[in-house]
């Protein structure tokens, strides 16, 4: 069921737009379901009564206006629909309610992906929860989510990709890596930015991990009672310990504020106040912005103070109350999200209608009074709309598999360059890395690798690692465990047309005649003749690398997948040269291309 601040801003919102006396008579019905008596307050009976309730049965249309009346029953109908959906898969369940809620309508409203970025992360979420959780039910679902809002401020926003036709509002930590032609950082004042303490260290909160036991504990600051004779002198390690976190919590914000200043291409606006909207004491320029002007005023060239207000007077406002808060204020309530544009958008709407009434008249001679054929047309254009080649900014650099993905699809890789978004869990994604860190012990490998970084950690239909036995026996009866490689797990970076490809080579054997073969372990079943392609640019891609390292020409040097379980090599016949990776990269939709500077071959 809604929670009543939920249905509140629901039924407000710019869907329904219910209005004070309509949401007030409602609430009067969902008293009289309940059995409150007319003087009961509201708040004894919050268990018992809910607006939802009331929307489920609102009594006598006479209670409320016309059009409120409609909008009720018609929300009431909807939450009616989906109710009976709640025994459905989550993700399911989520994408219904997007749906009912138009949220769908509303983004695709919006051009380019800013507006799925937040729905997206939040499927993604429900979507990890519902794989996740031992009883994966709706009010699982929404305990975690109330969970997620008490105690970590909520869940990660969606990423937000830079719109150059509109005003972007969002954090400084959602702005990471992005960049506008012209950025406003406000509330740069005291409490505010840098945030008041919320705080204390380890030793006053217990909810803080213990720093000796934090992953960053190199970095926190020390606690030393070695060398106390008493308490007092404890009590000034103590306090001491105290204010060098205070010290590392400021260093953190002004991290942040270097964020913040370095989004700006070309304008950078910076301001403060002394009154909020709330509060009775004047808050006042913090330390950030006093530093920022004392810059500015001494040196020239940096920028300009437009205004600086003077400090209130001790006598203003009277009484301590708020300047700003103490000033009447009217508006319209609900909110009318059109505005003044709603008469131009209506007048629109209405044409559109009419343009639809009309194409339902007759298909081919026949009436289609539902207009199925009219839909049926909107759906073909957005599929034929969906399958063309996207545009694209080519990034400066690209993975091997990211290279074979584009083998294999040009299109899917294009949109996923122009929204990146995270994989789904997968619980295979590290099959095959026990078998390939024994390979390493067995050739002498000394490098340092992450898990994720293991040769075989994310290839498709990889062994499970409890299969390791079965693999090392099938190897040692391979040609290869009688040959010495002279390099295993090369990294290497080697620019093509611009961009850097970069990748890991599990092995690279000598030949009699001089030349080289490049060799990538696979550890799962043999994969289909129509995949073999695709997947040699994988090898092209090592050969041309191992080429640039070792300054060999590219004949002489060979690749080749050895499939270990079959016992299996496959060498595939013409393998792309420099020229035919360019060629590839050349069938990416590019919009345009990203300068980026990029290493030279075989840098780290």
């Amino acid at each position: 069921p809604l929670a009543g601040t939920a249905a509140v801003r629901l039924l407000t919102g710019a869907r329904w737009q219910l209005g004070a006396a309509d949401l007030a008579a409602l609430w009067r019905r969902a008293r009289e379901l309940a059995g409150g008596a007319p003087g009961t307050d509201p708040g004894e009976r919050a268990e018992q009564a809910g607006l939802v309730d009331a929307l489920d049965d609102p009594g006598s249309p006479a209670r409320y206006s016309e059009v409120g009346y409609t909008r009720i029953r018609r929300l009431a109908d909807e939450l009616a629909q989906l109710r009976r959906r709640t025994a459905a898969p989550l993700p399911d369940l989520v994408a219904d309610i997007e749906r009912a809620l138009l949220l769908d309508v509303e983004t695709t409203a919006r051009p380019g992906a800013v507006g799925r970025a937040h729905l997206d992360a939040f499927a993604d979420v429900v979507a990890e929860f519902a794989t996740g959780a031992e009883v994966p039910t709706l009010p699982a679902l929404l305990d975690y989510l109330a969970t997620a809002q008490d105690a970590e401020d909520g869940l990660e926003p969606g990423e937000v990709a830079v719109a150059p036709d509109r005003v972007q509002v969002l954090t400084v930590h959602a702005a990471k890596g992005l960049e506008w032609e012209v950025v406003a950082v406000p509330h740069l004042v005291a409490r505010v930015f840098p945030a008041a303490k919320r705080a204390s260290s380890w030793l006053r909160t217990a909810t803080e991990l213990p720093a000796e036991l934090r992953g960053d504990a190199l970095d926190l600051p020390r606690l030393d009672l070695a060398g106390c004779a008493d308490r007092k002198e404890a009590g000034a390690a103590v306090d001491a310990h105290e204010a060098a976190f205070d010290e590392r919590r400021l260093a953190e914000e002004r991290r942040l504020l270097y964020v913040a200043l370095t989004r700006s291409e070309r304008v950078l606006l910076l301001s403060g106040h002394w009154w909020a909207e709330t509060g009775g004491i004047p808050r006042g320029p913090s330390t950030f912005l006093t530093e920022i002007t004392q810059a500015l005023t001494s040196s020239r060239g940096l920028g300009v103070v437009e205004h600086w207000a003077d400090e209130p007077a001790a006598d203003e406002p009277a009484d301590g109350q708020n300047a700003v808060g103490g000033r009447a204020r009217t508006a319209r309530w609900p909110v009318d999200p059109l505005g003044a544009r709603r008469a131009g958008v209506a007048r629109g709407a209405a044409m559109v209608l009419d343009c639809l009434d009309e194409g339902r008249v007759t298909v081919d001679g026949h009436p289609d009074p539902e207009g199925w054929a009219a839909d049926a047309d909107v759906l073909l254009a957005e599929l034929a709309a969906g399958a063309a080649a996207e545009q694209v900014v080519l990034p400066g650099h690209l993975s091997v598999s990211q290279l074979v993905e584009l083998a294999r699809d040009p299109v899917a890789l294009a949109r996923r360059l122009r929204r990146p978004l995270p994989y789904p869990p997968n619980p295979h994604a590290r099959r095959g890395t026990a078998f390939h860190a024994w390979l390493e012990q067995r050739f002498g490998a000394r490098r340092l690798l992450d898990l994720d970084e293991l040769p075989g950690a994310a290839d498709e239909g990889a062994a499970p690692d409890v299969a390791l036995e079965q693999l090392q026996a099938a190897f040692l009866r391979s040609a290869w465990a009688a040959r010495t490689p002279v390099e295993v797990e090369v990294p290497f970076e080697a620019e093509v047309d611009g961009v850097a490809l970069r990748g890991r080579i599990d092995a690279v054997f000598p030949d009699p005649d001089g030349g080289w073969t490049v060799v990538d372990w696979k550890t799962g079943a043999l994969p289909p003749a129509a995949d073999i392609a695709a997947l040699a640019v994988q090898l092209a891609a090592y050969r041309v690398a191992w080429a640039a390292l070792s300054g060999s020409p590219l004949e002489r040097v060979r690749a080749a997948f050895h499939y270990v379980r079959p016992d299996v090599t496959l060498r595939p016949a013409d393998l792309l040269d420099p020229n035919g990776l360019r060629a590839l990269l050349a069938t990416v939709p590019v919009a345009s291309r990203r300068s980026v500077p990029t290493a030279a071959p075989g840098a780290r």
